[in-house]
């Protein structure tokens, strides 16, 4: 199959890319790289560099192809608060202008990145799909706007779409370029910013005395590899004029505890960490349930904790 990858020189993105050639489809990627890196694409894919919100250049990077996989967008939740209309203008905006011209070109099928932030703070965990959306945050607000935008766009259009909703992204694959790995500025993830902690630089942890197991919060990390499965399995899946929504996540959740275990297990050395003061607004235990996915996707995540760190600390 012949695919367009918005945002196909992130993190996620690169990986979708990867796997995607590595399993015979031919792929176009778009993105104006101002997170991504364009040297962690193959030297085969077809690169368009540019933005979402240039209508041509959308139109010229659909040429020939038959889907898309929607990873374009900002992605940092502090920085949509200082900046909401920004992300509003890349995110939502960016995919009226995708679908517009998906819809110009006849093209139906589109699998979405979205996010769990689209729940907000739910009253429970594990969270499903039926929960009710309230987000906190303008990314998440984003995110469920483009979901909203996918299901018009499957009722007036004829659009098969699926939105996949996870927590954390973790991990690294390697290619016979080396190794494919986070290289965000900032880094806002526990999983390598623990990797990278020194007693000179601590890791902070926000709270022992949560009520959970070990007293630290519990949050859903899903490996990379597992994750990008999810996206094929669900572009195989494409229903025309439907759009169905999936939790991807590890289905139980890890403590920060547990990954702190589990970056000194990988480094064989104790990991270096400061207790710090709760932070306001944050949940005890936040868990995607995963029953849809593995009923109608057949998907459910194979790889561990301790692969997610291992992985991502060779890619470092």
């Amino acid at each position: 199959m012949k695919i367009l990858v918005t945002g196909g020189a992130g993190y996620i993105g690169s990986h979708a890319v990867e796997i995607l050639m590595n399993s015979g489809h031919e792929v176009t990627v778009l993105d104006d790289c101002s997170t991504g890196h364009a040297d962690s694409l193959p030297p085969t894919a077809r690169f368009v560099q540019g933005s979402l919100l240039d209508s041509d250049l959308v139109m010229r990077a659909l040429k020939g192809c038959e889907a898309v996989m929607h990873f374009a967008g900002k992605s940092l939740v502090g920085e949509s608060v200082e900046k909401p209309d920004l992300y509003r203008k890349v995110n939502v905006a960016g995919t009226k202008v995708l679908l517009g011209e998906m819809n110009t070109a006849g093209i139906k099928k589109i699998v979405f990145s979205s996010s769990a932030a689209t729940y907000g703070q739910p009253d429970s965990s594990p969270v499903s799909e039926s929960a009710h959306c309230a987000p906190t945050n303008p990314y998440g607000e984003t995110k469920l706007a483009i979901e909203r935008e996918l299901s018009t766009a499957a009722l007036t259009q004829g659009v098969a779409a699926v939105s996949l909703r996870y927590f954390n992204v973790a991990g690294a694959l390697e290619t016979n370029r080396g190794w494919l790995s986070e290289r965000h500025d900032p880094e806002t993830h526990l999983i390598p910013n623990a990797l990278r902690a020194t007693s000179e630089s601590p890791l902070r942890i926000f709270g022992r005395d949560w009520n959970t197991p070990d007293g630290t919060c519990i949050r859903d990390y899903v490996h990379i590899i597992d994750l990008i499965d999810a996206h094929v399995r669900a572009l195989k899946f494409l229903e025309a004029s439907t759009h169905h929504v999936f939790n991807i996540g590890s289905g139980t959740g890890y403590s920060v505890a547990q990954v702190v275990a589990a970056v000194s297990r990988v480094k064989s050395s104790p990991l270096a960490t400061i207790d710090a003061p709760r932070r306001a607004g944050d949940p005890a235990v936040l868990v995607a349930n995963i029953d849809k996915a593995e009923m109608i996707l057949n998907w459910r995540p194979e790889r561990t904790l301790d692969q997610m760190v291992e992985d991502t600390f060779k890619a470092i």
